[in-house]
């Protein structure tokens, strides 16, 4: 209050826009949580997320990499294990651009038909091979393969400090869909706290540049899984540290 006073004196009356907030500490944080799969962000902070699973399509990641970078956007990259262990200039590549690496388990699996001995082996491997090519800590995050889990797994990967992240909006980029159609489908979807899920593919690679200026123009901002689940506001001009 004292400060929005001092910034209004001088005109001597109220005025809204010159309102100060101050952003407060939430009394319950994600890590005081059961370990549940998210799906989506917080329905009131206007930010969306690109999560690329990979583990194929090589050919495409240059280009992708080229309008993320265009555009100053960083996304979430979930790495398979096995394809770290194979291209592991590729994988640095990724992680040079700053953008956010996450865990995609090590062979594909589908965890829902493995024990929790198995799960434990496929998450630790990938986190190994990640920390060791590019010298970075255990990822956050963990993207099941095939969006395939059961509470066992989620309550795995929590084992090992990482939340299972699914996804709001998927570009089903797999089936090969025209590009313009992908881009209208997602860009219609997508809303506060989406997470869009997508591979290094052609319609992506071709989709991407207007995935990104179309949602922006919905008044949307793109970060990471890790600024979507913050809990840090979107900077906007009403929200100050002042």
């Amino acid at each position: 209050m004292e400060a929005s006073y001092k910034k209004m004196k001088a005109a001597g009356k109220f005025d809204e826009s010159k309102v100060v907030y101050k952003e407060t500490t939430p009394s319950v944080h994600l890590k005081d949580l059961d370990p549940h799969p998210i799906f989506k962000g917080n329905p009131d902070k206007p930010m969306v997320s690109f999560l690329i699973n990979v583990a194929w399509g090589n050919e495409y990641i240059p280009d992708i990499l080229d309008v993320l970078k265009k555009h100053k956007t960083k996304a979430s990259f979930f790495f398979d294990g096995s394809w770290v262990s194979k291209n592991p200039d590729l994988a640095k590549l990724i992680h040079s651009e700053g953008h956010e690496i996450g865990n995609h388990a090590y062979s594909h699996p589908d965890l829902q038909q493995k024990s929790e001995a198995e799960t434990m082996e496929e998450l630790k491997k990938t986190n190994e091979v990640i920390k060791k090519t590019l010298g970075i800590p255990s990822p956050k995050w963990f993207g099941p393969p095939s969006g395939s889990f059961n509470q066992q797994t989620v309550e795995t990967a929590s084992q090992l400090g990482m939340h299972t992240v699914l996804w709001t909006v998927d570009t089903v980029d797999w089936k090969k869909p025209a590009t313009h159609e992908m881009v209208n489908r997602v860009v219609s979807q997508v809303e506060n706290g989406s997470m869009v899920l997508m591979h290094p593919t052609k319609p992506v690679a071709e989709g991407m540049e207007d995935m990104i200026t179309q949602i922006t123009e919905k008044g949307l901002r793109l970060g990471t899984v890790s600024e979507l689940l913050s809990e840090k506001r979107v900077n906007g001009t009403a929200w100050t540290d002042e």
